[in-house]
């Protein structure tokens, strides 16, 4: 089974270059270092339920929420001109509704990559791109320069309404992939999880910033740093998307909206492709219905969607609940519950992965006694860090530059499929692997990681599995 990676830039191409595509050979498990990635955790889902203490309006907009955010669209509902999907739930969806990129392909899981038949459903008469790979995960993609060299760096829908009955005489093309991948001007990503969204954006700023500046003298000798990506507007911390651009779940909810499925709404609402022959709706598509009798009912789907992923709990892990947080001081992660998965945290702390990964960090005073409060074990310090020509991708999203992104929180990692931003393998070691490069504040700890024990390397593996 193969998987890719995109060149985007000189950076990448210094260390990645073959014919624009690098195809990874990657089979879970793969060795390296003498260790094996123990895979996606098995059994049911342990995430996709409701936080704990809700009140019965809070549960009711959550219920709304995921109602909508697996819907199917289509033409009339807002579907396009442009789109990746047609559903929030085709892009998040593993290992349940408000994961990640759907699972593998293989005889014991049929499920296929969904953009493989929303290209052509209803008669759309769209190309599959060479890198949407039925057996791959789900990929939006930005081109990294305009065609005369200035920055780019927007998404580029993969498909067009065009050729399906209910887009009338809309006449669109697809973007030229095959050229942008000839000049190494794309690159791709892959969804983010949405668990424990809710708790993870009512973190407070100075939470953030007082966890930034924790640990220093560690931190500066592993060549550590690391900053907060802000908005441009009110200088407050963003914190969402890869490179965490997105300051809240609302704005979350809606640019995704408009740019991934197509449907204009009260955030984002004018069409991104003005072809006169594609405006088939009025704007905008999505919008707060005053007619209904309920306000759960009025809701705009933005709205619902931003509650559903405000309510949706984190992934629970093989690990106790963390406690709740010390008066006066910092919260204390999960104590683990077997003995492999306690050596492996120990490994995580002492090679240096949790000055990044902070393994749990706390809400604020929140209006909502669920998020009020509370421990929150993201494993992330949500700050943006230079991860070198290996990992950069060419863009710059408000404060972060080209080869910096977000610390990806790894709760819910147990039961994950693909890693890293463009999803270029599904084995942990290779992920790992991949944070070490020229530039790359990782660099230090994966020299730690690569002078492990071989069964302190695999007790790291089985705790980060439990995650």
């Amino acid at each position: 089974m193969h998987r890719h990676r995109i060149a985007s830039g000189a950076r990448c191409a210094q260390s990645f270059v073959m014919s624009s595509v690098i195809w990874f050979a990657i089979t879970p498990g793969v060795l390296l270092f003498g260790q094996s990635d123990p895979g996606p955790r098995p059994g049911p889902p342990a995430a996709g339920r409701p936080l704990p203490g809700l009140t019965p309006t809070e549960l009711a907009t959550f219920q709304a929420g995921l109602q909508r955010f697996t819907r199917v669209d289509t033409v009339s509902t807002g579907l396009g001109p442009r789109f990746n999907s047609n559903s929030c739930v085709s892009c998040h969806s593993q290992p349940i509704a408000g994961g990640s990129s759907p699972s593998l392909h293989s005889p014991q899981n049929p499920q296929v990559n969904p953009q493989i038949a929303v290209a052509t459903l209803a008669g759309a008469t769209n190309t599959i791109p060479s890198f949407v790979q039925p057996d791959g995960p789900v990929v939006a993609v930005r081109f990294v320069n305009n065609s005369d060299g200035t920055p780019d760096g927007g998404v580029h829908d993969l498909f067009v309404i065009s050729g399906r009955t209910d887009a009338g005489t809309c006449n669109i093309i697809q973007p030229d992939f095959a050229g942008a991948l000839a000049a190494n001007n794309l690159i791709l990503r892959i969804p983010t999880p949405l668990f424990g969204a809710g708790l993870m954006e009512a973190i407070p700023d100075g939470a953030i910033l007082a966890n930034q500046t924790a640990n220093a003298a560690q931190k500066a000798a592993l060549g550590i740093s690391g900053h907060a990506n802000r908005s441009a507007n009110d200088g407050t911390i963003t914190r969402f998307g890869w490179k965490a651009q997105n300051k809240s779940l609302l704005v979350f909810a809606g640019e995704a909206y408009n740019v991934e499925i197509g449907v204009t709404n009260e955030l984002f609402p004018t069409e991104r492709d003005v072809t006169p022959s594609c405006q088939l709706n009025p704007l905008p598509e999505d919008q707060t219905d005053f007619t209904q009798a309920s306000p759960v009912a009025a809701m705009s789907d933005i709205l619902g969607f931003s509650e559903f992923m405000r309510w949706l709990a984190p992934s629970a892990s093989a690990q106790a609940p963390p406690p709740s947080p010390a008066p006066g001081g910092p919260p204390a992660p999960p104590p683990p519950q077997n003995p492999a998965v306690a050596r492996g945290q120990q490994v995580f702390n002492q090679i240096g992965c949790a000055l990044c990964h902070t393994p749990v960090m706390a809400t604020g005073a929140t209006t909502s006694a669920a998020l009020n409060h509370q421990p929150v074990a993201l494993y992330s310090d949500l700050l943006v860090h230079h991860m070198g020509t290996g990992l950069a991708d060419g863009i710059t999203q408000g404060l972060a530059t080209g080869d910096e992104f977000r610390s990806a929180p790894l709760w819910g990692l147990g039961q994950r499929i693909y890693f890293l931003h463009d999803g270029r393998t599904t084995d942990l070691t290779q992920a790992i692997g991949a944070h070490a490069s020229t530039g790359s504040e990782a660099t230090g700890v994966v020299g730690a990681y690569q002078t492990l024990p071989a069964q302190s390397v695999q007790d790291l593996l089985t705790f980060l599995r439990s995650l």
